[in-house]
């Protein structure tokens, strides 16, 4: 159940149809409160068999997450607040005329448009490519400190053209890397060289091209630069390195800008997917079931 309540119920109306009553009636009734959750995760609970990582990996180094906070300098930090009052003026008058479904396709644009500015100003703007970026500052300091001490670390962004960025730096200061996105198609050979290479420290990754299916072990520091709606989809990302054949404990960071729409997006996965995580899992989506009320939140 990654985006909404409706999917449980449409696998249990193909399981046993009518056990969970009508769509909108589950959907009212789930709306009265966490004890209502409560009484459809007994009903479900029977039908349902999972096996968390923790319980069948038991003997896995420990993981630990934790959110760095990034302050952005004043330069960026104006570029920001420019932008964000721009759109909240814009958008207020279109959603008071149109109404929100009529006006999610805007308000996803805004939200794209602001989230990169909290990366750095030159994803929006080409021109401001040289500005100065708190999140790669503060990465590039963290990694020097983690190569220094003989660690291998993933670095993952949803943004190729803020990867690029980073590229470009490394490049400057000549540290070695590798890089993987959805172009990408010797794929198998980028992994074996920053697995094997103990000169190959850092590895560069698309986080929807290389967040499944690869075995990245050799690495125990990860890095998300930017959040994703879905926090199944990081988790995903992290389990990269979190993974049998791991023999490190493994750290992994999310850079959240202090006082920007990121800092609302996590925010606003909490509190989403406080139903689906009481019912099955932690991973509800939450851009598909934005309100007015919630696009009021991550623009203030």
């Amino acid at each position: 159940m990654e985006n909404h309540i409706g999917e449980l119920w449409s696998i249990f109306e193909f399981l046993n149809p009518g056990q969970l009553g009508s769509a909108g009636r589950l959907r009212s009734f789930l709306a009265d409160g966490r004890g209502s959750a409560e009484v459809v995760a007994r009903a479900v609970r029977p039908y349902l068999l999972r096996r968390t990582k923790a319980q069948v990996l038991s003997d896995l180094p420990e993981k630990t997450e934790q959110t760095l906070f990034v302050e952005l300098g004043s330069k960026q930090r104006t570029a920001y607040d420019e932008l964000r009052e721009h759109y909240r003026q814009e958008l207020a008058g279109r959603i008071g005329r149109l109404g929100i479904g009529r006006t999610r396709i805007a308000v996803l644009e805004a939200l794209l448009r602001l989230r990169q500015t909290a990366c750095h100003p030159g994803l929006v703007d080409p021109q401001r490519i040289d500005d100065p970026s708190a999140k790669v500052d503060v990465l590039l300091e963290q990694l020097e400190e983690v190569v220094a001490e003989g660690h291998k670390a993933l670095v993952f962004s949803q943004f190729t053209s803020f990867l690029a960025i980073v590229r470009r730096r490394l490049d400057e200061r000549g540290t070695v890397y590798e890089y993987l996105d959805g172009r990408t198609t010797d794929r198998q050979a980028r992994v074996a060289r920053f697995q094997e290479d103990p000169d190959c420290r850092l590895f560069l990754v698309s986080l929807k091209a290389g967040g499944q299916g690869l075995n990245l072990t050799a690495a125990d520091y990860i890095y998300i630069l930017d959040p994703w709606w879905n926090p199944a989809v990081e988790a995903q990302a992290v389990d990269r390195a979190h993974r049998i054949g791991q023999t490190r404990r493994v750290f992994a960071y999310r850079l959240i800008a202090r006082d920007t729409v990121e800092e609302k997006i996590v925010a606003l996965q909490d509190r989403k997917r406080e139903l689906a995580e009481s019912i099955v899992r932690a991973d509800e989506s939450v851009i598909g079931s934005l309100t007015a009320e919630d696009v009021e939140l991550l623009f203030s």
